[in-house]
């Protein structure tokens, strides 16, 4: 009998909040985060413990966990974004969060403007972050930012992805998303360096975070599924996505297209198509037009 397919789908309201400048109150916040909580999500990417400085619209973020309703968080995984040591403890003190996670840049421009740390220095940063987040029993969750090309003209290639794919995974990285910061992957480079990468490390989970345009959106999705990848981020509508990149209309990639897609290929995601329906619509609540 044939293995029925399956994915995961990795709802990320972080990061279509994160860019907005007029802040979402935190009980407006709450209350999108629980009904996403009803949807199936594999993991809920759901805030940031970095500084309010840097990003204001999440200072709230140890509110918003303790809004959230408890028996559905039974149900849910949670993930929270940190980009130093301060961070790191901050959210390892929440026992329902259960992923960290960081932003590995294999652009040292863009890490520098990231988390204002080298790629060597970013790289003890992570060792000391693992450490934390095994001692309070969470689970690491490493994005290879700029893994498909970057816009400063710093070094670049499948290559290049697959070395520091190997240099995390000997750190003990088993959840590594590579990330289409700008999005300028194409399904070319996307199906090279995902069947280099995912024969070579099998027990690492490698997921897509694709940041896209309203026209190559499938493409990207069709050639990272044929290549191996069964784990993807997505947000409602696309909101959010990088500012750096050059395109306007590039955002994050549309959990709703996600599910369109395997839903054609009658690929098993998990999610309640109702509830998602209705968190859909809330969303209307919470993000400007």
């Amino acid at each position: 009998m044939q293995k029925e397919e399956k994915v995961s789908i990795i709802e990320c309201p972080r990061d279509a909040m994160q860019g907005l400048r007029e802040f979402i109150p935190t009980e407006t916040k709450v209350d999108y985060l629980n009904q996403l909580l009803k949807v199936g999500f594999h993991t809920i990417d759901f805030g940031s413990f970095v500084s309010p400085k840097a990003i204001p619209q999440l200072k709230d973020t140890a509110e918003v966990l303790e809004g959230l309703d408890k028996e559905l968080l039974k149900k849910n995984r949670l993930l929270a974004i940190v980009a130093n040591l301060r961070g790191a403890k901050a959210a390892s003190e929440h026992s329902q969060i259960d992923y960290l996670g960081y932003p590995f840049s294999i652009s040292e421009t863009f890490q520098l403007r990231n988390t204002n740390a080298t790629i060597d220095e970013s790289l003890d940063r992570l060792s000391d972050i693992m450490e934390i987040a095994k001692d309070s029993g969470k689970q690491m969750v490493v994005y290879l930012s700029m893994g498909f090309g970057n816009p400063y003209g710093d070094p670049w290639n499948a290559e290049t992805v697959i070395k520091w794919s190997e240099i995390l995974y000997s750190l003990g990285v088993k959840i590594l998303m590579l990330s289409d910061t700008i999005g300028v992957a194409r399904p070319e480079s996307i199906s090279y360096i995902f069947g280099k990468v995912i024969p070579i490390f099998p027990d690492v989970t490698f997921g897509a975070h694709f940041h896209t345009a309203p026209h190559n959106w499938k493409e990207k999705i069709k050639a990272a599924f044929d290549a191996g990848c069964r784990r993807y981020d997505g947000a409602i509508k696309g909101y959010g996505g990088c500012p750096m990149a050059k395109d306007d209309l590039t955002g994050n990639m549309p959990t709703e297209n996600v599910l369109s897609y395997f839903a054609e290929r009658k690929i098993q995601t998990g999610i309640n198509a109702d509830e998602f329906d209705r968190a859909v619509l809330h969303s209307a609540k919470v993000f400007p037009l």
